[in-house]
């Protein structure tokens, strides 16, 4: 209390000595007006404010134009107008009930708040970001008033329909907090408008030389301060309609009236966008009517490559946040389509990306109306898009088309007619098919056309517009697939044996150049292609008897006798789709995939840590997959076989990146859960179990394997709760020839003391006692959130650094896997 006193003297008493403290680190006044207090001081701190405000007013008048002001200003006031505006929102965040429930400080108060809407206006980042965030929790509390009286009001049944959030008796509350801001709300709109951040839809930017380009660099900053500004002005939209309606159409027309900047309608556009759905349906109808008419306009009479490229991207981005508006206006939605259509041929930097962008959101969200005849309307919208598609995407580039065709099969598969689908399937896909049609009957002639560089772009281009398509269109694609399949299998044979021979010819070096890079882009958008028609793929039997056999021999094939740096990770990621998508059906084949792919590629990766990181994580997920859905193809290991599983999943959770440890421990968990109510659970237990529980220990007390702790808790508390019973393990643990069937009275009393020595060994720091104590509760804890609680008690109380025992476990087991792999002859 007494600093309270001391500050307000000092305040009182020298006009330069407030402007001297508003420059120390850290600001007296800033202090003292951040300070949370008991109610009874609350009229302390209004003196203070009050007291300070009318100090202020003899350095800033209220006509000062802080935002000119600042610029202009030295070093000291640019720190006082940035302490000032610290001052202003901690104050307020802990101080405004008190002057609100005051009316003598209401005056004051909202010229406090003017204040500090002059200070948002500051050309300075972090400034702006502090007043921000205060505006956001300001205009949300004020809502939630509002809101909350308009809810009682209801409830109460002292309600009207005259006025939200008012009763028929009088003024609710929340009402009248709005009254007494109206001012500072309306002013508070224009702010937001004025200073709208850049949306992450929006890549035609100007640069720092005040061209026009493609943002080449998205900025999470401004993304962040985006996000909170569309929330702000949502609850400023949700408590005026009409003055933020008001505001935006006067703004527009100030920039239809010839002295329009790119600044200027740039936020203007965005703020309009940020509000998609504040508004009422038919409030919202009339003012997107008037807006999109208008930059239409604006966009047809403005001359100027950069002028007409920042309307365009405006324009895209507004129609783009709007959806429910365009499906509901046919007309205004096919003149938005065409006009996109007419930015795909400006080669002006990012607006045919940005026009594709919004014409695959467009599509997405209103599909169905360009399937549907509309009303004065020949045909379907996507009838006529097909007649003019050759001419509609010349200009694009190539990634441009493959977004263009997948917004065009959302549109196809909106067709319910399943004849009219394939049909418009067929007229999308004909100039791809005769591109492809072309080069395989090159290609029949002269195997060696495959390797030109143009052909090989083009056919990568046809494959990944269809991979584009199948995304979109799902399982109706099946037509396209069928008659792509065969000779789309061919190719990726004939460009595995030219990499093949390549790198034979070339020695390994030669599978980073350029020539083998390109044509491994083919076989990678193969089965890029052949994955996403997994995926979508609806006739599962289909799958299984048409299309399964026939990848064994081109794909698995080539995969098992390839040099390493020429097998594809895809191919261990295809398979494992197939497995998710078929599952048991899929049980026959699985033998195959293992024989091709599990001892080629664990000889690749467990060279080192390092080397070949797809192959890592696309293994041990195809290996998660098999064990999740064919898991009864494991019984059919022999023992080598199924050792050198469980060796590669130990193997994957010892890995030092995040993702690959993570799938290890995911796989172990679900296969031994899996064993656990199998028949073989005894026999896999008594070979594994020690063995098992001795490396989830040594990973979990390392420092390398940290952000793995809450799955190492769940493994190791399934491990402890097979041995409470014998209802799984019903056979003796331990070794029966060496020590004896009565070695033992019961499993549980063998890992007790199993756990005991291994940890005695490994933290020799610990005491027997407390070694006891800390496995007895690791026996006897049965809840997860307990146990993960004992098991963090535990390490801290042995301390990470004190695990040499582990490690020289790691370098042993590393040993023992590379003299497996040196001797493939024991599989």
């Amino acid at each position: 209390m007494q600093v309270v006193l001391l500050a307000v003297g000092m305040l009182c008493a020298s006009i330069s000595y407030t402007f001297l403290v508003m420059n120390c680190p850290p600001p007296l006044q800033v202090q003292v007006g951040s300070l949370q207090m008991p109610i009874e001081f609350d009229g302390h701190f209004g003196t203070f404010f009050r007291m300070f405000s009318q100090q202020l007013v003899t350095i800033l008048p209220p006509n000062t134009n802080l935002q000119q002001a600042y610029e202009g200003g030295t070093d000291e006031q640019q720190a006082f107008v940035q302490n000032l505006a610290l001052f202003y929102t901690g104050f307020l965040k802990h101080h405004i009930p008190y002057l609100e429930s005051q009316p003598a400080e209401h005056q004051v108060l909202l010229l406090g708040l003017e204040n500090l809407i002059n200070i948002s206006y500051v050309e300075d980042t972090e400034v702006f970001k502090t007043c921000l965030d205060y505006w956001n929790m300001f205009v949300a509390d004020i809502y939630a008033t509002q809101a909350h009286a308009f809810v009682g009001a209801a409830a109460s049944g002292d309600f009207s329909f005259a006025t939200p959030g008012a009763t028929a008796n009088g003024v609710a509350p929340g009402s009248q907090r709005k009254m007494l801001y109206t001012g500072i709300l309306s002013k508070l709109r224009a702010l937001m408008i004025n200073r709208m951040a850049k949306p992450e839809e929006v890549i035609v930017v100007e640069d720092d030389q005040g061209n026009i380009v493609r943002e080449t660099m998205k900025d999470n900053d401004v993304l962040m301060q985006y996000r909170t500004m569309r929330e702000t002005l949502i609850y400023l939209s949700h408590l005026d309609y009409e003055d933020t309606e008001h505001q935006m159409l006067e703004k527009l027309r100030g920039q239809m009236s010839g002295s329009w900047t790119w600044n200027g309608l740039n936020t203007l556009c965005w703020a309009i966008g940020s509000i998609s759905g504040s508004m009422h349906e038919e409030q919202e109808n009339r003012f997107l009517v008037t807006v999109i008419r208008d930059l239409l306009n604006l966009c047809e009479i403005t001359r100027g490559k950069d002028n007409k490229a920042v309307i365009a991207s405006n324009i895209m981005y507004v129609v783009g946040q709007y959806p429910k508006f365009l499906r509901a206006h046919w007309k205004f939605l096919k003149t938005v389509v065409n006009k996109l259509f007419e930015f795909m041929h400006e080669t002006h930097p990012g607006v045919q990306d940005m026009a594709c962008d919004t014409f695959l959101k467009i599509a997405n969200k209103c599909k169905r109306k360009f399937v549907v005849l509309q009303l004065q309307e020949q045909q379907p919208f996507v009838g006529e898009l097909l007649d003019n598609l050759q001419a509609t995407i010349q200009d694009l580039q190539p990634h441009q088309i493959h977004s263009f065709y997948e917004s065009v099969g959302l549109m196809i598969g909106a067709e319910v007619d399943s004849a009219k689908r394939d049909e418009y399937l067929s007229r999308l896909m004909a100039p791809p098919n005769a591109i492809w049609a072309q080069i395989i009957k090159q290609a029949q002639a002269n195997p060696d056309v495959l390797k030109q560089q143009e052909v090989i772009k083009s056919l990568t281009n046809v494959l990944q517009t269809n991979v584009a398509v199948c995304s979109s269109l799902g399982h109706p694609y099946l037509s396209q697939m069928i008659q792509m399949a065969d000779s789309m299998l061919t190719v990726y044979r004939l460009y595995s044996e030219s990499v093949g021979q390549a790198i034979v010819t070339g020695g390994p070096h030669s599978a980073r150049s350029s020539f083998v890079k390109y044509m491994r882009s083919v076989k990678k958008a193969v089965l890029r292609l052949i994955e996403t028609f997994v995926d979508k793929c609806e006739d599962e039997a289909l799958l299984a008897t048409k299309f399964v056999p026939a990848l064994m021999e081109p794909v698995l094939g080539d995969y098992a006798t390839s040099v390493p740096d020429a097998r594809e990770p895809e191919v261990l990621s295809l398979f494992a789709a197939i497995v998710k998508k078929l599952k048991a059906a899929m049980e026959p084949e699985v033998p195959k995939v293992l024989t091709a792919v599990f001892e080629p590629t664990l000889a690749m990766i467990t060279i080192n840590f390092e080397d070949f990181p797809e192959h890592r994580l696309k293994f041990f997920a195809l290996l998660h997959a098999i064990t999740n859905h064919c898991f009864k193809c494991l019984f059919a290991m022999s023992p080598p076989q199924l050792k050198l599983l469980i060796d590669s999943i130990i193997w994957a959770f010892r890995h030092t990146e995040r993702n690959v440890a993570e799938t290890g421990l995911l796989l172990l968990e679900d296969m031994l859960k899996s064993f656990a109510t199998s028949e073989f659970a005894t026999q896999f237990h008594q070979t594994y179990y020690t063995q098992l529980m001795r490396e989830v220990f040594a990973v979990m007390t390392d420092t390398f394997h940290t952000p793995g702790f809450k799955l190492h808790c769940k493994i190791l508390l399934h491990l402890f709760s097979l041995v409470r019973t014998d209802a799984v393990i019903r056979a003796p643990l331990w070794d029966v020839q060496a020590k004896g069937p009565n070695a033992y009275p019961s499993n549980a009393a063998f890992v007790q003391e199993y756990v005991c020595s291994l940890l005695a060994t490994s933290f020799p720091n610990m005491t027997p006692l407390q070694i006891q104590a800390a496995v007895a509760g690791m026996m006897a804890i049965e809840d997860k959130r307990a146990f993960k609680h004992h098991m963090r008690d535990f390490l801290v109380q042995v301390g990470v650094a004190h695990c040499s025992y582990f490690l020289i476990i790691h370098s042993q087991v590393l040993c023992e896997m590379h003299v497996f792999f040196l001797h493939p002859s024991m599989l």
